[in-house]
């Protein structure tokens, strides 16, 4: 077993000690069946102990965990005939956004998502899903051809933010931000947003204004990182924050799924399976089908003009104000 988070490790030398009595059982005469189900029984339940009363912290690991689904394993699960467009039609084609056409369970549909990469060759090449002014021009063009050819638009929301670099600040990295924000509350055509991963910042804004948001279970969704919101808060350097900071900070964010519907933000949570999306890349896009089945529906039924009065009340209820007495 590999890529065991710190909260996980009361149940790592379970599960290896169970695989060890497999290799020994395997072949052999000795009968310990009733053993290992025992063990197996044991390991689950501890499992269902640690997954049941996670802090915001641990679901923002599980949320960044290196073998969770991405946009393009979901879009190989969830879709067929898929074909990739690339390039904004303007500077370059930013790898860190996917966007194209496919069909989803007979339904034409226009999908576009942010990709963080699986090997460190991949991530450095997709900038750890950090995309660049042209990656969100590139979706705005891809949005366009949705809302022109009447499409369902799906997005894919798993990026730390916008990359801040010189460079993408020079090219208008918050002009591109801001132009997609404006437009999706213009799209005719309905759209849902899943946040499967981390949703950081603008930079997962830019592609989540839509008719019904939603998010994996142990997702996360926040204006800030809990490290940049320790940083800032704490006034601490880099080297001096640490998981105390981390926790306070992400409590305070409420960032997790359950946080967010309640405060009205999102929709809907989607169920993943024990131990974290990446237990079963099958399991989630199944629990993620039957989601987007069930709102795409109900939003196609839905004229244009209900469609955009309908996105505009949805975002000015989120939040409330409150005036204090002099």
């Amino acid at each position: 077993m590999h890529n065991y988070l710190d909260f996980e490790k009361p149940v790592v030398e379970l599960e290896n000690k169970i695989e060890e009595l497999r290799r020994i059982a395997d072949g052999s005469d000795v009968n310990i069946t009733t053993e290992i189900r025992r063990l197996e029984k044991k390991a689950s339940d501890m499992r269902n102990s640690i997954f049941s009363r996670l802090t915001p912290w641990q679901k923002t690991q599980i949320a960044r965990h290196f073998d969770r689904p991405h946009t393009l394993d979901l879009i190989n699960l969830l879709t067929q005939d898929f074909i990739e467009l690339h390039g904004d039609r303007n500077f370059s084609d930013d790898p860190a956004i996917v966007a194209g056409l496919a069909r989803f369970e007979g339904f034409p549909v226009v999908v576009i998502g942010h990709q963080k990469g699986k090997t460190t060759r991949e991530r450095i090449l997709r900038n750890f899903g950090q995309p660049h002014p042209e990656g969100y021009r590139k979706a705005l063009r891809i949005m366009r051809l949705a809302d022109r050819f009447n499409k369902p638009l799906i997005t894919f929301i798993d990026t730390p933010g916008a990359y801040p670099g010189l460079g993408a600040e020079e090219r208008g990295q918050a002009e591109a931000i801001a132009k997609n924000l404006y437009m999706m509350f213009k799209l005719r055509n309905p759209i849902i947003s899943v946040v499967i991963g981390e949703g950081g910042s603008g930079g997962a804004l830019a592609l989540s204004v839509a008719d019904r948001i939603l998010m994996l279970e142990h997702s996360v969704y926040s204006v800030i990182s809990p490290e940049g919101c320790a940083a800032i808060l704490w006034k601490k350097a880099p080297n001096e924050t640490g998981p105390e900071d981390f926790e306070r900070a992400s409590a305070a964010l409420k960032l997790t799924a359950s946080d967010l519907l309640s405060l009205g933000v999102i929709d809907e949570i989607i169920p993943e399976p024990l131990g974290g999306a990446h237990k079963s890349h099958k399991e989630t896009a199944a629990n993620i089908k039957k989601a987007l089945l069930m709102h795409m529906e109900e939003l196609m039924r839905k004229p244009s003009d209900m469609l955009l009065n309908e996105r505009y009340e949805k975002f000015r209820k989120i939040g409330a104000v409150s005036e204090a007495g002099l």
